[in-house]
């Protein structure tokens, strides 16, 4: 058995973890919400975009646009296809970043025209230790997502898409299903689907006359970027409240261990106490029966 003064310095070294873990819980919930907000407030203008692009499509149907252009004409081995992998800046949280990494190895195992787009310092860590050349990082941008770097990591995507630099981007991330299921998911941000745009049931019963000015093409190129912007916003915010609830339910299980380890240490103490007080008394009438 560890002596009382082993078991004690145990206790206090258990009660200093749990004091961490428990603060890291409540910063993590409040960054939660906190992005769920975020999200919450810029999604009706993402989505009279998205809105928008469907009414163009839909009035007019032989437009031809850069960023529809699915270059059918270049084979499936030779297209040029970009990766942008979002990871967290730090860990403990569970195997959030495993999943992203494993599945993003995969995905660039898979074809030989590859470039890799980072964001998060586990995820550029992870890729130089294991010799997978990075093409471009976007730093401090996983802890700290908003609409500014998502227009940022979206100008340099949509420029290497339109000068045939890439021939197809995707965006890997961690999508929140639910406070208990979080999955990787692959989304494909370039070329645009046609048929990613349903066309929403009209209000009224007569059919509308729509005129873009100054043309159809130049109202789509300053939407699509917009659209781009807000897609790899919610794909940033997703990651953000995965990680996030993943580090929660982490530093929950290692609070509840923590608090069950300390009850047994505490039985320990106890009965370490108890047995060197009966020693104690053993040795104090031993002595005094000797002394008679």
């Amino acid at each position: 058995m560890a002596s009382i003064k082993e078991i004690r310095t145990h206790i206090k070294s258990v009660e200093q973890t749990l004091k961490i873990t428990n603060a890291m819980f409540l910063i993590s919930s409040s960054n939660l919400q906190k992005a769920r907000k975020q999200l919450t407030d810029v999604e009706p203008y993402f989505q009279k975009i998205s809105t928008t692009i469907s009414d163009i499509l839909h009035h007019s149907p032989e437009i031809n646009h850069v960023f529809f252009d699915k270059r059918t004409h270049i084979p499936p081995e030779k297209r040029k296809i970009g990766y942008i992998v979002i990871t967290g800046d730090k860990g403990l949280a569970g195997a959030y970043n495993h999943n992203i990494l494993k599945l993003a190895e995969e995905k660039l195992s898979q074809s030989a025209h590859t470039s890799l787009y980072v964001v998060g310092q586990v995820g550029r860590s992870y890729f130089m230790e294991h010799g997978i050349p990075i093409d471009m990082e976007f730093l401090y941008t996983a802890q700290n997502p908003n609409v500014g770097r998502a227009r940022d990591m979206s100008e340099t995507v949509l420029e290497l898409f339109r000068t045939g630099q890439l021939d197809e981007v995707y965006v890997i991330f961690t999508r929140m299903v639910n406070s208990f299921q979080m999955e990787p998911t692959i989304h494909k941000l370039l070329p645009l689907d046609p048929d990613a745009f349903p066309q929403e049931e009209e209000i009224t019963s007569y059919n509308r006359d729509v005129a873009y000015v100054p043309s159809v093409k130049a109202v789509m190129d300053r939407l699509v970027p917009g659209y781009v912007k807000g897609d790899l916003f919610g794909a940033l915010v997703q990651s953000y409240c995965s990680e996030q609830n993943a580090r929660m339910t982490a530093m929950k299980s290692s609070s509840d261990n923590a608090r069950a380890m300390l009850q047994t240490l505490n039985l320990s103490y106890n009965r370490a106490r108890q047995t060197a007080i009966t020693q104690e008394i053993t040795e104090v009438v031993g002595g005094a029966q000797a002394a008679q």
